[in-house]
């Protein structure tokens, strides 16, 4: 799903972002867990999904093609209000925002950044959730940011092979090619089935014969 989401994401082009709705923006205050929800990946937080997921975050909803209760940054959002590190519709919320060119769809409450700030405040430890935020900070080219991001989610994830693929194209965006030969012999160490990274790693003369 990781290598979907970057190249989902990645193949947006922004323009200068559309500033949010200073009314319907909230603070980006912490998430703090209420009776329904909680931690995307912890069994017991998850008994009250099912619900969320059947009136907010359907398959129609994911795929961005209309609304149901409310729009979709209304609906991705209550399911982010509910789960912030849920990885589809973190994944979701910021194909939405790249498609719409803003960093606050219509109907969410908090931009985007905000959404994965409260995610990764509350569960620092989520490797998903700094790859799905690296990918959506190298669609906008901030390709720094992106890297750090990237690199934290290889730090929380090391056996990852998608993580280590995705920081290795992003090493050889920035030419720093022994880290894209470390990145891509981890990725590939561990399973990673595309051979793109190693083939242009071969092109610039930085992968050593086999």
């Amino acid at each position: 799903m990781k290598i979907l989401a970057l190249a989902t994401l990645s193949s947006f082009l922004l323009m200068p972002p559309q500033q949010a709705d200073a009314a319907a923006t909230r603070p980006c205050t912490p998430y703090v867990k209420g009776e329904h929800g909680g931690d995307y990946r912890n069994t017991e937080h998850r008994a009250g999904l099912a619900v969320v997921e059947q009136f907010h975050f359907t398959a129609v909803v994911e795929k961005l093609e209309r609304g149901l209760s409310d729009t979709l940054g209304g609906d991705i959002g209550y399911t982010l209000e509910h789960f912030p590190n849920h990885p589809r519709a973190l994944a979701a919320m910021a194909r939405l925002a790249l498609r719409q060119k803003t960093q606050q769809p219509p109907g969410a409450h908090y931009t985007v950044g905000c959404f994965f700030e409260r995610a990764m405040r509350y569960v620092p430890d989520d490797a998903r959730v700094r790859s799905l935020f690296g990918g959506y900070l190298l669609a906008q080219g901030q390709n720094d940011d992106a890297l750090e991001q990237f690199a934290e989610a290889a730090r929380l994830a090391p056996d990852d092979p998608a993580t280590h693929y995705n920081l290795g194209l992003l090493y050889l965006k920035k030419k720093d090619y022994g880290a894209a030969l470390e990145s891509a012999r981890r990725a590939y160490a561990a399973g990673f089935p595309l051979p793109g990274l190693r083939n242009k790693l071969k092109a610039l003369g930085q992968w050593p014969d086999d």
